[in-house]
């Protein structure tokens, strides 16, 4: 891990035992951290904080206090955080279930919500059970139990309802008319890469992976080509083509089967197709 991303994570988790003492029973690195593939000055921070129990309300904001950036600068473009009462972690819900979410950083717009029902539905409400699902296959944990034994993954219908809530949201995003490269389109495409790869191979993979085991597959090469080479300064791809490629992906998580998570036997990683 990069040794100042490193040594910011050590400090939150310190803060965050000040402020929940033996309530906090688990830290946990998620998104590009916890999948390998954060990078300097693009990636954010993704961390998600376990409680024993229910928070009071000045705890939550004694958490949001002392964790935001003006008070623990953090090196990445922002921190998004999420903490959850481990019963919540446990249950695989799709919903929110959220104790506190604080989104900080010195290019990331503030958010902290308290309550999960001020959480405004435009913004949308499948981002968490997302997350948590990531978190159980690939959660690195900075304190406490292995992430594997504390998040619970969602059920197959639950998380094929999320993926096409959240590819649906993607394409109600306003996107230039024309037809020149349009910023962070990269991010959409490959987005729906790693949905479409969870849905068909049962493994969460970092965006550019995910990209990158569909080309391999002679899945919509060009269009992936373009998102993976923006990222290191190229063109992005047009509104247009992420829509288009959004769309075919949301279609056909609609409309296919789940795979079972990737499991590992005597023979290597497998995975299993659930039935029905």
């Amino acid at each position: 891990m990069d040794s100042v991303l490193a040594h910011y994570l050590d400090n939150l988790v310190a803060a965050a035992r000040d402020v929940l003492g033996a309530d906090l029973v688990g830290a946990y690195a998620a998104g590009s951290v916890g999948l390998g593939a954060y990078q300097p000055g693009r990636s954010d921070v993704d961390v998600a904080l376990v409680s024993a129990g229910p928070l009071p309300a000045a705890a939550k904001r004694e958490l949001v206090a002392r964790l935001r950036h003006e008070a623990l600068p953090c090196p990445a473009r922002g921190l998004e955080l999420v903490v959850y009462d481990r019963a919540v972690a446990a249950s695989g819900t799709p919903e929110p279930g959220f104790e506190v979410e604080l989104n900080t950083g010195a290019a990331m717009p503030f958010r902290r919500t308290l309550d999960p029902a001020d959480r405004p539905a435009a913004d949308g409400r499948f981002w968490y059970g997302l997350d948590r699902s990531i978190l159980h296959q690939s959660g690195l944990p900075l304190l406490g139990p292995p992430a594997g034994e504390v998040f619970a993954d969602l059920t197959a219908a639950d998380l094929r309802r999320l993926l096409v809530e959240a590819l649906t949201w993607w394409l109600a995003l306003p996107t230039p008319p024309d037809d020149q490269p349009a910023p962070g389109t990269e991010d959409a495409v490959l987005g729906a890469c790693r949905s479409l790869v969870r849905h068909r191979d049962g493994v969460w993979l970092a965006k550019v992976a995910a990209g990158q085991r569909l080309v391999d597959t002679g899945d919509r090469t060009e269009v992936i080509h373009r998102a993976v080479a923006a990222r290191h300064g190229g063109p992005p791809p047009t509104g247009a083509q992420a829509r288009a490629f959004q769309q075919r992906v949301r279609d056909d998580i609609a409309g296919q089967e789940p795979v079972e998570p990737e499991v590992s036997g005597p023979g290597g990683t497998v995975t299993r197709r659930r039935a029905g």
